[in-house]
């Protein structure tokens, strides 16, 4: 199985300093579902994997991350594109230290285990150093881009380069 890890927040929705945890505050990046379906067609399976440090600090649930997430695959499956699995990370170093908070690799490494996936075909796409730390402590080639980016410039080379 090949696996395109995402980040979330600045990669498939836009990163909200406040926090995104309803499907009010949910606003797609430009470009995802295009990306996502080009990620489909090379035949890469997509994992979602994010740090929600606000359950940590009380700010919002882990009902609350879920129902979003279920949200967010609902949508993507309405433009056909199914999303294989979501993980998070409900810690925050402030609040409680963990194993799981990227840049740790442990939501990865489960993923890879979980589905029987090689390392050397996937790769995470990232906006923050911290995905791409957490993609190579797992073995994953990492990319960073830029936060609220369009991916559909980008995808086409990352999927040439896992070829």
């Amino acid at each position: 199985m090949k696996i395109a890890f995402l980040d979330r927040d600045g990669i498939i929705n836009l990163d909200n300093p406040l926090y995104t945890y309803t499907p009010g505050d949910f606003h797609w990046v430009d470009g995802i579902m295009e990306s996502c379906r080009m990620i489909c067609e090379a035949g890469f399976q997509i994992v979602v994997i994010t740090n929600q440090s606000g359950i940590a600090k009380g700010l919002y649930t882990c009902s609350d991350v879920e129902a979003l997430h279920a949200y967010m695959k609902q949508e993507f499956a309405v433009h056909g594109i199914s999303i294989l699995e979501t993980y998070y990370c409900p810690h925050h170093e402030s609040v409680s230290l963990c194993i799981c908070r990227k840049p740790q690799s442990q939501m990865v490494e489960k993923a890879l285990a979980r589905f029987g996936a090689s390392p050397e075909n996937c790769f995470f796409i990232g906006d923050r150093q911290r995905d791409v730390d957490c993609a190579q402590g797992a073995g994953v080639k990492g990319y960073l881009v830029k936060t609220n980016h369009n991916l559909k410039k980008v995808i086409p080379g990352i999927l040439k380069n896992m070829t």
